[in-house]
């Protein structure tokens, strides 16, 4: 296997495990630090949002032009970035609500045990978000992939922005299975193993795009990332740093993640 795709990969297993550190992080702290949360989740949204629109988005057209000329390689562009959005909400609205992966949790909210009552709907609801996160997460393991294959310095900025953004979603699991169980060791392993779908995902787009990948295949591929990477921004990171923290900090996260993808990509140029 080629240094570049073993490469892609481990920085796609490193993303998808930061499930874990959101679990550990609820599971052994006694309080959510909210604004270093929102401000991250910002940052994360910051560094998808430019890297995708200023770097991705014309890479891939660069390439679909040079493949089908000026105005069919645009259109295929915009074509393959409007898909990769459509394709991660159909995603969302296939997962089922009481699984949702995007519903804030704190650590406080383990405050309390269960009543009787509760337990199930608890552990369904703990269930539910590993395995939706599971799902979430395939498709973001494909971006990951992706674009460390194509420029390793870009999926490193990538893979640690998609890494920030699985930290809460590594609480949304632990949460509800630790407050119906008081087993941090299930709460952690759930978690854990919801964030392997993300290298999993990467491991078949090896499977399946490797032995096609020409300089089209390349352009839609990579223009779909840019779509799925803006919407997971829109849909999911930004709304979720302003429930973690109602203040500024979500914003500031975002200007500076914008900030250090810009200069790290003048820098690495």
């Amino acid at each position: 296997m080629d240094g570049n795709v073993v490469f892609a990969l481990l920085l796609t297993l490193f993303a998808g495990l930061a499930t874990g550190i959101g679990s550990l992080l609820s599971l052994l702290t006694k309080r959510t630090n909210t604004k270093f949360l929102s401000m991250a989740l910002g940052f994360s949204a910051g560094v998808m949002i430019y890297v995708s629109l200023v770097e991705i988005f014309v890479k891939a057209k660069d390439s679909l032009t040079e493949e089908l000329g000026t105005t069919n390689g645009y259109w295929m562009t915009i074509f393959g970035f409007f898909a990769g959005m459509i394709f991660i909400a159909i995603v969302d609205r296939l997962l089922p609500k009481i699984g949702n992966p995007h519903e804030v949790k704190s650590v406080e909210d383990m405050d309390n045990g269960p009543s009787n009552a509760e337990y199930t709907k608890l552990m369904k609801m703990g269930v539910f978000t590993a395995l939706a996160i599971g799902i979430h997460n395939f498709p973001e393991g494909i971006a990951t992939f992706a674009s460390a294959l194509q420029d390793p310095n870009l999926g490193i900025a990538i893979a640690i922005a998609v890494a920030i953004h699985n930290i809460p979603e590594g609480i949304a699991v632990a949460v509800p299975i630790y407050y119906a169980t008081g087993n941090r060791k299930k709460a952690f392993k759930l978690s854990f193993l919801s964030g392997l779908a993300e290298p999993v995902g990467a491991f078949v787009a090896y499977l399946v795009l490797m032995p096609f990948l020409n300089g089209v295949v390349f352009g839609v591929v990579f223009a779909a990332v840019a779509g799925i990477m803006v919407f997971i921004s829109l849909d999911e990171l930004l709304p979720a740093a302003k429930k973690y923290d109602e203040t500024h900090s979500s914003i500031y996260g975002v200007v500076a993640g914008m900030l250090v993808m810009a200069l790290s990509l003048v820098l690495m140029a």
